[in-house]
């Protein structure tokens, strides 16, 4: 990756970790001190995510960190689930040898235990090896800032860790074992069900957000 590309990354990172906490507003500087990359790769980082929405560019006050609510949350699912599930057909289809080792190995490797922090890398390594065995250049612009953002809800709500995460581990486990059989259908119906639980959390959110402001 050149620098630009390096710093979209670090910056899409750190808006799905919470570490560019929703709602704030920050500058090009801390976006350079938070990355350790130059002005050049860091401004082209900021207007290629102000495109997807990552990011909201206010001419001489900063660069604010939009919060995502739970309508945006169903509303980035909605695109979501037509997409991949697009993604996933086609790497059934297209995938290569070199593909399919690295999809063979990352499925062992969700076997493991994980933290939140290592389960959400692992599952956004899914997500990029799923979009590099599709072969399609844009399916990357589409997806990826979705992906992001809805993790980022998914972090910012998750309560019970552990059993969200061997939840999420089997429905990608799930979508990988599709692929590596070539079988579209059940990479379908596999992307489908993923899908289903995102939307199933963030409604059960809504649930929670709901019984917290009931009278007492």
């Amino acid at each position: 990756m050149n620098q630009s590309e390096q710093a979209v990354v670090a910056l899409q990172r750190l808006i799905e970790q919470g570490e560019l906490r929703p709602g704030s507003m920050v500058s090009e500087r801390g976006l350079m001190e938070a990355t350790g990359l130059g002005r050049t790769p860091v401004r082209e980082a900021i207007q290629r995510l102000a495109l997807s929405h990552m990011l909201r560019i206010h001419p001489n006050k900063g660069i604010e960190i939009p919060a995502i609510s739970v309508e945006d949350q169903l509303s980035g699912l909605e695109v979501r689930r037509a997409v991949e599930v697009l993604a996933v057909d086609l790497a059934c289809q297209r995938a290569t040898e070199t593909d399919v080792a690295a999809i063979a190995a990352l499925k062992a490797r969700l076997a493991g235990g994980f933290d939140l922090r290592g389960y959400s890398e692992t599952v956004r390594e899914t997500h990029a090896l799923i979009i590099q065995a599709a072969h399609n250049p844009y399916l990357e612009a589409l997806m990826v800032p979705l992906q992001t953002l809805s993790r980022r809800f998914w972090i910012m709500h998750v309560r019970d860790e552990q059993a969200e995460i061997a939840h999420g581990k089997r429905l990608h486990q799930d979508i990988l074992n599709a692929i590596l059989a070539r079988d579209a259908a059940a990479a379908t119906a596999a992307s489908l069900a993923l899908n289903s639980y995102l939307v199933d959390f963030a409604l059960s959110v809504v649930a929670r957000m709901a019984k917290g402001r009931a009278p007492r």
